[in-house]
């Protein structure tokens, strides 16, 4: 292995660049990939580097609202043979953690490789309001207006940097960014996209999101057979058992067993066209489980996910990793693995590949407004200890959310509240107000009902963690600390107004080709992305170096910086 790293380093360097100078590079390269070849079958050892000189596919399996329950996490209610078999030819990840405990910020690190806090995706929905907003009375709520994060102009979708690099990038389907995708994020991004659309032999990355583990499915199948035994579930501590939250749990767990099964189809169609040798394959959730005190809560029951990562040479097949990972070290480790260079505004840091970093001390996640309940917390962890700042410490822990109050174990919760059947732990989360600070030690507590904060005995732990709190606060400008009218300012200031993207500029200048153009593309909006198509022919492309155009060619353009409107789009007069 430490052979085959060291051909690898001769000839690219820590970012993934070509580094071989010589009039025959093509000739070197060939050469070199074939002494890896025969180095990998004469040794038979795995080898992640071969791999990622060969610009490896890259494949994201999703669902929604998921914490482990896999059999191969030990789960041993879950039906997820699909999954379990995943695992064991993969690295199974046990310390992976969300931003958020829902789906929009969560999907909004995914995407930028950045803290939600620093670009204005934290809030719970911002580009939305609740079907209920005629029951919301409070006049601070009723003020918030829909409005687009807006990140630092730097900041892209980092599908961009691979679509640049010759990928072809597909979505299917959910966006859900808190801010409109520019038309250079995805090749196609719909219910029909998927990576056979590709030109032959071009690399892909290509995300498969499955919705059937939403929490609005748990009520949704309410009436379908259940098939796991309400019995056998365990019950969280924070629950009262009763057969309506069983039954809630066990369909949770059905409702698992159907995603392990779509999976299942994604996977033959990859064997089917022969693309596991040459495919690595992400599985995962976007925050944990769609059940209350889960769902929208910084606890583990909401942010911790599974992750199985599988290689095409089975590299450490049916290992364990239990470093830290965060939702925003998922782009760059894609980028390192597809050896493109991440960038330096990325906050997040890979975890494989060749660009691999250091393994994290700590990961970070917030709590804001969720539709209209209005709170505001932030938690830092370790691999043991978790400690969680309230910042609206006033505030119930359960607020008003009537989308989460259609489940019938929400309801069960309410009636055993209204009817003082809770005991002492069931009483914790329906507390009218919260403590300053919380601080669990989770090998100990997973279920984080104990707080420690104020035990003695703790108090090297709680002064370590609040101040990585403070540290990160700051050095990721938190922008949930201010109101979220005010936020919005600052997004579109000075007013609050969405800008739109200054339209393409064109700049052309003869080639020393007879009759051919070269064409530079540029917008005044600083960030902005600018998409192009010639001849109107296929999805809108990622400019990023001049055009090369004849006099029969027709160009087009937009740009659009994330946040803000897109440009009218606009065409290239030859003249």
């Amino acid at each position: 292995m430490r052979f085959l790293r060291n051909i690898y380093h001769t000839i690219f360097d820590t970012n993934g660049k070509f580094l071989i100078d010589s009039d025959n590079r093509l000739y070197n390269l060939y050469l070199v990939f074939f002494i890896l070849f025969i180095s990998c079958k004469q040794n038979q050892e795995p080898n992640e580097t071969f791999y990622l000189a060969f610009r490896p596919n890259i494949l994201w399996i999703t669902c929604e609202d998921m914490s482990p329950h896999l059999g191969c996490y030990g789960d041993s209610v879950a039906r997820t043979p699909v999954l379990d078999q995943l695992a064991s030819e993969g690295i199974r990840y046990t310390n992976v953690y969300s931003v958020s405990g829902v789906c929009a910020p969560s999907r909004s690190a995914l995407i930028t490789g950045m803290y939600p806090t620093t670009i204005g995706s934290m809030h719970m929905r911002t580009m939305t309001r609740t079907s209920a907003i005629d029951q919301v009375t409070d006049p601070e709520l009723l003020a918030i207006p829909t409005y687009e994060a807006v990140p630092p102009p730097e900041v892209k979708c980092f599908p961009e940097y691979l679509r640049m690099a010759g990928y072809y990038c597909t979505n299917n389907s959910k966006e859900d960014y808190q801010f409109r995708a520019p038309v250079t994020v995805w090749d196609e991004s719909s219910n029909q996209a998927h990576w056979r659309n590709r030109k032959p032999g071009q690399p892909f990355f290509a995300v498969f999101n499955f919705t059937v583990t939403h929490e609005s499915q748990i009520w949704t199948r309410a009436k379908d057979t259940l098939i796991t035994d309400p019995q056998r579930v365990f019950v969280p501590p924070y629950y009262p058992d009763s057969p309506v939250i069983r039954r809630d749990i066990a369909r949770n767990y059905d409702n698992i067993a159907l995603m392990d099964d779509m999976v299942r189809g994604v996977l033959e169609e990859l064997r089917h066209e022969g693309l596991m040798d040459s495919t690595i394959v992400f599985f995962y959730s976007d925050h944990g489980d769609g059940l209350p005190r889960s769902k929208r809560w910084i606890y583990d029951s909401g942010i911790k996910v599974p992750l199985l990562i599988r290689y095409p040479d089975l590299w450490q097949a049916g290992s364990v990793s239990r470093e830290l990972v965060s939702f925003i070290d998922f782009a760059p480790t894609v980028l390192s693995l597809a050896g493109i260079p991440v960038p330096d505004h990325i906050q997040g840091q890979p975890f494989a590949g060749s660009q691999k970093a250091e393994s994290r001390k700590y990961i970070y996640a917030a709590k804001d407004r969720m539709d209209p309940a209005m709170d505001n917390r932030r938690a830092v962890r370790d691999e043991r200890y978790k400690y969680i700042k309230n910042y609206m410490p006033e505030r119930p822990y359960v607020q008003f959310i009537p989308y989460r109050d259609r489940m019938a174990l929400m309801q069960e919760l309410f009636r055993y509240e209204r009817d003082a059947l809770l005991d002492d732990v069931h009483k914790l989360w329906f507390r009218k107000t919260k403590p300053p600070e919380e601080l669990y030690d989770t090998w100990n507590d997973p279920y984080e009902i104990n707080n420690l904060a104020e035990n003695p005995e703790y108090k090297q732990v709680l002064e370590r963690l609040r101040e990585a709190h403070i540290i990160w606060e700051k050095e990721t400008d938190d922008w949930g600390l201010i109101k979220e009218t005010e936020l919005i300012k600052n997004l579109w200031p000075p007013d609050g107004i969405q800008p739109t993207s200054a339209p393409p500029e064109f700049i052309s200048t003869k080639t020393e080709k007879d009759g051919l153009v070269q064409v530079i593309v540029r917008s005044s909006t600083t960030g902005a992305s600018i998409g192009y198509k010639i001849n109107g022919v296929g999805p809108w492309q990622v400019y990023y170096k001049p055009i090369e155009l004849s006099k029969s060619d027709t160009l087009i353009a937009l740009a659009h910086r994330i946040g803000y409107k897109p440009s009218e789009v606009t065409q290239f007069i030859f003249e």
